[in-house]
């Protein structure tokens, strides 16, 4: 079995979620607060996870449809779903036990899997205090020219990069039911 595990993230995962953010960027300013997290979550479900570790919660990261070049305000919640070809990694944090293993790349790319999967064209997020040198070996672009809301600070910088169309699978020679959906890939 796996020691580590992505899943959707659930209502009793709040507490641990909030305890994750808070530790993370407090110190720095640029901590949410729970509704502020709960409306990028509510915005779109389906594209907000949490690590599982050792029976706790080791990581969540969450995501939400956003238009190519603009983000989410830090200092404002969402007022609902935006439709956009773009996925938005909005907040993604490793408890700190856990930071240097990949598991941030593990769970961006599986976000990036499920927008795949989805028909987005393009994932975007905001690199906070220099964390651009995470994201750019996974193909994401700085684009410094895009001008971010104050809340993310001035070390902020606006990252995109394109995603490939998820591969088509060959239909069956015969004329039985097609094969269902993949299922979703746990991290190992």
């Amino acid at each position: 079995m796996s020691e580590y595990r992505i899943r959707l993230l659930r209502e009793e995962d709040w507490d641990g979620v909030v305890a994750l953010e808070e530790r993370a960027y407090a110190a720095s300013g640029l901590s949410e607060g729970r509704e502020a997290l709960r409306s990028r979550h509510r915005a779109s479900p389906d594209t907000c996870f949490v690590l599982e570790h050792a029976g706790g919660l080791g990581g969540y990261l969450l995501a939400l449809p956003y238009p190519l070049f603009r983000c989410p305000d830090l200092s404002r919640s969402e007022d609902g779903g935006v439709h956009s070809t773009n996925m938005h990694a909005h907040d993604l944090v490793i408890a700190e036990e856990l930071r240097g293993r990949g598991l941030s790349q593990r769970m961006l790319r599986h976000l990036e899997h499920t927008a795949r999967a989805g028909g987005y064209r393009t994932a975007s997020l905001v690199a906070v205090r220099g964390s651009h040198v995470l994201w750019t070996p996974l193909g994401y672009r700085a684009r410094p020219e895009i001008d971010l809301p104050e809340s993310y600070g001035t070390r902020a910088v606006y990252m995109a990069m394109p995603l490939e169309p998820a591969p088509v699978r060959p239909l069956p020679h015969s004329t039985g039911p097609l094969p269902g959906p993949h299922p979703r890939a746990e991290v190992g």
